[in-house]
């Protein structure tokens, strides 16, 4: 089967339409906040900003994934973040926040649904231009637009120069060493899991995370990725997995096309 064929068995999975409907409604939650007042800021003991926003888009998905399933749920928010569920919802509830506060809108909503420590199907929703990113390793990735139109989205073949995604927040020594070993490189510099969903859509080739994350930022894209056909792995090789008692991820390269050997 291939990546067409698996499109359509992701516009048959029962929490398709779902998605899209909680993903959007949050969406505008923040949206809302992000365009009518300066945020009201407090911190996280990590020192991570946290605004009004993140606790309604929280609220908003919390809600409507438990009109929908009995499946638990674990947010960036929720005051437990570990379970031993064989399956469970992980979001971030707006991932991005520094892209936030600073209104350059690169911040997202993130849902994944977790089974045996790898994500089934996720979904990555971008409040400012209204646009969805779907998908699931062995369902394929779908994008749709604000209007509702559905675009089956593909990592890109090698492209010469190499199109490096860099995190415009995050940008550390380890990532930029690692840029240069690369060589000829053409740099796109984004905010949030939208770095991952620009591999997803095959408009970059790699993107290196040399530096911390948390599991709720990456699970929904990862998701993405993979059913575009890329890969999300750690240094090692392997598949980043969930439902670790540390929420950190380890670091990890996302990659378009298998044969990129970086």
């Amino acid at each position: 089967m291939n990546i067409i064929d698996n499109n359509s068995k992701l516009r048959q999975n029962i929490y398709f339409t779902a998605l899209i409907d909680i993903v959007r409604e949050a969406g505008s939650v923040i949206l809302n906040s992000y365009n009518n007042q300066e945020p009201n800021i407090t911190y996280k003991t990590d020192q991570s900003p946290l605004t009004e926003a993140d606790l309604m888009s929280h609220k908003v998905i919390s809600s409507q994934l438990s009109s929908i399933s009995q499946i638990p749920i674990i947010s960036e928010e929720s005051e437990n973040i570990y379970t031993k569920s064989e399956i469970y919802w992980l979001i971030d509830p707006l991932d991005g926040t520094k892209e936030f506060i600073s209104k350059n809108g690169e911040f997202t909503v993130n849902i994944a649904l977790i089974e045996n420590h790898f994500p089934l199907i996720g979904i990555v929703f971008h409040p400012v231009s209204g646009i969805a990113y779907i998908g699931g390793k062995n369902l394929g990735a779908i994008k749709i637009e604000e209007t509702n139109e559905h675009k089956d989205i593909f990592v890109s073949g090698a492209h010469s120069p190499i199109r490096v995604v860099a995190s415009r927040s995050h940008l550390n020594e380890s990532t930029k060493n690692f840029i240069e070993e690369l060589g000829s490189v053409q740099t796109i510099h984004s905010g949030s899991s939208l770095k991952l969903c620009l591999v997803a859509e095959g408009l970059a080739d790699i993107y290196p995370r040399l530096a911390p994350t948390s599991e709720w930022d990456t699970a929904a894209a990862q998701a993405v990725v993979e059913g575009a056909g890329g890969s999300v792995l750690t240094l090692d090789g392997s598949r980043v997995k969930y439902q670790k008692e540390n929420i950190l991820n380890p670091d990890f390269i996302v990659r378009g096309a298998n044969k990129l050997s970086v």
